[in-house]
This record gives structure tokens, sequence and C-alpha cells, in this order.
């Protein structure tokens, strides 16, 4: 048996990245980090450049930038996260230079990474975890992302592993190779990663739902989508858990009070070889730069609501006291 826990985004540019200067690097994750130590892998999305480069991504229109100075890296180091996904709209907000000192970061503190690279070839590749472990299986990180075309990478440019969100045969072909290449480096469970979709969203489109069938379908053992700020239901499709978008997690985001982009969940998930046998969402509550875990009427609230948007789709969680759980029959 193997547990992985999974985030919304970490964002630790910006305001997160001012806060840090009288943070511990283990603050951040508030008492949520005793939960996300229990497991024996940790992925997270990691929504910022990791660099000291200044100048800001201008080829294009773009609101946001958000970089992090090099020393967040101790964030990530605290609650020894594995694996980064970095295919997303914000991993060149400092142009090419922030990206490459981001890889240049993360792979100096041990940490994995995938869904961008120095050329396509390195952005398309996963990332193996557990490599030589004797525990359950090799875990593979596959990273996509439908953001920011412009961030794309190319044979000989830096970049994202742009991926269209479409059931066009060529970009499920594509889907397929990059699982069977996984299977190829030895994973036994492939968690395939996709920053995608507009903002403050609260369900899935039909399109969005039939491509990630189409992805479990071409061998994909957990769906892990980000990209929407809030948290969408989760579906368990084919014995396989969907979960559609995994909100926020640490950031420094102005709060939309209707759709409460500071309530999300850490979700852990235990599989027996890929098969899976228990998933467990826990209730966050994120606060500036810091987050914690959900309590009292808040936590029902959170509760509440994820219970409403899976029913839609057809997923049933028991009710615990402090998470949601699903097992299989």
């Amino acid at each position: 048996m193997i547990t992985l826990a999974l985030t919304g985004d970490v964002m630790l540019g910006r305001g997160v990245n001012e806060a840090l200067r009288d943070l511990a690097p283990e603050q951040p994750w508030g008492d949520v980090l005793p939960l996300l130590l229990s497991a024996d892998l940790r992925i997270v999305n990691l929504e910022c450049a990791v660099t000291d480069h200044e100048q800001p991504w201008t080829r294009t229109p773009k609101v946001f930038h958000f970089r992090a100075a090099p020393s967040t890296i101790e964030v990530l180091k605290a609650a020894r996260i594995d694996a980064c996904s970095l295919a997303n709209n914000h991993t060149l907000d400092f142009e090419e230079r922030g990206l490459l000192d981001t890889l240049k970061h993360l792979e100096a503190a041990g940490i994995r990474h995938a869904g961008a690279g120095r050329d396509t070839e390195e952005a398309m590749r996963p990332a193996i975890l557990e490599e030589g472990s004797d525990r359950a299986g090799r875990v593979a990180l596959v990273a996509f992302t439908d953001n920011e075309p412009p961030f794309a990478a190319g044979p000989d440019r830096p970049g994202t592993n742009y991926l269209p969100v479409s059931l066009e045969p060529q970009i499920l072909d594509r889907v397929e190779a990059v699982i069977a290449g996984a299977r190829e480096a030895g994973a036994e469970i492939v968690v395939f990663s996709n920053h995608w979709g507009p903002n403050m969203v609260q369900r899935p489109s039909n399109l969005f739902r039939r491509f990630a069938h189409s992805v479990v379908d071409r061998g994909a053992d957990i769906y892990y989508g980000h990209s929407a700020h809030v948290f969408q239901g989760v579906e368990i499709y084919r014995s396989k858990p969907i979960l559609y978008d995994t909100g926020d997690f640490i950031d420094d985001y102005a709060v939309d009070e209707r759709l409460r982009n500071d309530q999300s969940f850490l979700f852990k998930i235990s599989l027996e070889e890929s098969e899976l046998r228990r998933l467990e969402l826990f209730p966050v509550r994120l606060h500036y730069a810091q987050t914690e875990l959900a309590a009292g009427a808040e936590r029902e609230v959170i509760f509440d609501r994820m219970k409403r948007l899976s029913n839609e789709i057809g997923s049933v969680f028991d009710r615990h006291e402090d998470r949601l759980v699903f097992e299989p029959d």
C-alpha cells in the first residue's frame, strides 16, 4: 500500500514571498503539515517561478506575475514535497530565465518536476518517484496545461508541456504515448496532472469530463486537476479517482465571498499496486500565506459543498468527523 498526498495550487510569490521573511519554512503548511508528512509521497502544483530574475514576461498580455525567492524552496522541503507540476500559466512569468532558475533550484533540493523543461522532450518527461524503493511500486507524475499557449516548450526552447483539452485523436494519442512512456520507465502508478480551464468555475464542463474519462481510458490511475482556484467535485470512474479541480492551498489571493476560494482540501489517496483502496479529503481553510485544517461550522460548509458537487457526478463520500472518505466496495 502507498499513500499519496495532493494539494491545490501552491503559490509562494508576491505576498507569500514577503510574509516568508517573518515565517519559518514549515509555517505556511499550518496544522496540515502532519497529515502531509504521514503520506508516502507528496505532489503539488507549484504556481510561481522560483528566481531572482526580475524581468517579467511581456511578449503577450499578462495581468499577474508570480515570483518567489530561491529561499522559498525551504517551504517545499519543510513539507518533504517529492514532486511539483510545473505545467501552468505562471511558470514562465519571469521569462525562460525564471523557468531555468526554477528547475535548477528544485533539482538542487532533490525535488522532482514534470510539465516544464529546457525543451519539449524534458517538458513531456515524467517524474519518476520512489525509484529504487521496495515499497508498493514506483509512481510517475506526468503534467500538462491548456493555459498560456505562448509558454509552450519547443525543440530548442524552454517552456511548458502545452496540451489543448480536446477529444481529437492526435491529442489523445499524445496522452496515451506519455502515459505509456511512464509505464516503460517503470511506473506502476501514473498521476496525470492537468492545469486546465477557466478560473472560478465550480463544475467541470461536459468536454472536460469526457476528456478526463479518456485520459483514464488510456491508462492514468489518478487524474489531478487544478486551475479554477475553487475545488470541484470528485468522480470515481472505472475505479479511478478524477479530481477535477483541487482548488488552492497556499496563496495571497483576494477571497470571493460567494465562491470561497479560501476553502479547499488535502487529498490523500491510498493504492495497492494501482488499485484504489481509500480516498480521504481533509477540509482546509486558506489564510494569507498560510493554511489550516477547517473546523466547526466552516468545516460543515466545505463538506456539504464537496458532497453536493460529487453527488452530481455520481460519487458518494462517507462522512467522518474530520474528513470525507471513499472506499471501494
